[in-house]
């Protein structure tokens, strides 16, 4: 799947379930600098067989902490409940790996969960520490960071044209 497409398919879509205070281009570039950095967006299943799912390579402690935390628990139970996904870990996990909103909201409640505001273009070392403070990738292969979150911060504004998208949702996590 391109960038464009995963934007256009999976994160809007998402990030317009959700409230509009978590969605602004900050969140929709990191959420794509993810699953690019996860997957390169080829990958619904980790390689090796290996436990995580979708193109953010979620696992089962991922999907957890977002249905159980504080800040993220009511709204995952409500965007479950409008996808007629059941709000349990495994219903979840088992949808998620083809469920490209489902994963793209869960992405966002996950960063969610973090204190710091969402990082913008440029602050790229900012955005490496959101994603492995909220993924904990195994192999987190900072080297590929830098053109990945570049990558999806041009696919945005690819989109927009230029035209530039202002929004509240400039938090990660759900003080501000």
């Amino acid at each position: 799947m391109t960038p464009q497409h995963f934007l256009t398919l999976a994160i809007r879509p998402a990030l317009s379930l959700l409230p509009m205070r978590m969605n602004s281009p900050r969140a929709e570039a990191l959420i794509l600098a993810i699953a690019l950095q996860e997957s390169k967006l080829q990958h619904r299943r980790q390689m090796n067989g290996g436990p995580a799912r979708s193109y953010l390579q979620f696992e089962r402690n991922g999907v957890a902490g977002v249905l159980g935390h504080h800040a993220s628990a009511r709204i995952a139970e409500r965007m479950c409940g409008e996808l007629d996904i059941r709000p349990t870990v495994e219903a979840v996990y088992t949808a998620i790996e083809f469920h490209d909103v489902l994963a793209a909201i869960f992405g966002r409640l996950l960063l969610w969960t973090l204190p710091d505001s969402l990082p913008e273009r440029g602050e790229e070392d900012a955005a490496l520490h959101q994603y492995l403070s909220a993924w904990r990738p195994g192999r987190p292969h900072p080297e590929f960071w830098k053109a990945n979150y570049t990558r999806a911060w041009t696919a945005i504004e690819g989109e927009h044209h230029g035209e530039g998208r202002s929004g509240s949702g400039q938090r990660s996590g759900h003080s501000g």
